[in-house]
């Protein structure tokens, strides 16, 4: 039998997302981080854990180290959970989509209501 690696991402993304918010208790910890996203390699070898971290840099390189250092407990946590033989390796990865996707919203409502756009200006002028 064959464990689907789509699967394994989509518990992974759960219980991670449960882990962060109630059993790591590092204090400095105290930003809003959700878990986006998460790719398994086919071999479930590695498994890239993508996060949106609220506040802006550098608190949020910060966070994003804490949950580095975090990934070996965070894997250990994981294991009953999974049910695997081999546990993949944790890694965290900051997600900029959110981001991105709130800088074209405030384009388009710029675009809507005929408001300049920083950096969009004619050349000559």
């Amino acid at each position: 039998m064959r464990i689907r690696p789509e699967r394994v991402a989509q518990t992974i993304r759960r219980e991670v997302a449960e882990l962060i918010e109630n059993k790591l208790r590092d204090p400095r910890l105290h930003a809003w981080v959700s878990v986006t996203d998460v790719e398994v390699t086919p071999d479930l070898s590695v498994a890239r854990i993508f996060v949106s971290i609220l506040p802006e840099e550098p608190e949020r390189t910060r966070v994003l180290e804490i949950l580095t250092r975090a990934a070996g407990f965070v894997r250990h946590e994981l294991a009953p959970r999974l049910g695997l033989r081999e546990v993949p390796e944790i890694r965290f990865l900051h997600d900029s989509s959110i981001e991105r996707g709130a800088r074209i919203e405030e384009i388009l409502r710029k675009l809507r209501d005929g408001e300049p756009i920083p950096g969009d200006e004619p050349e000559g002028s």
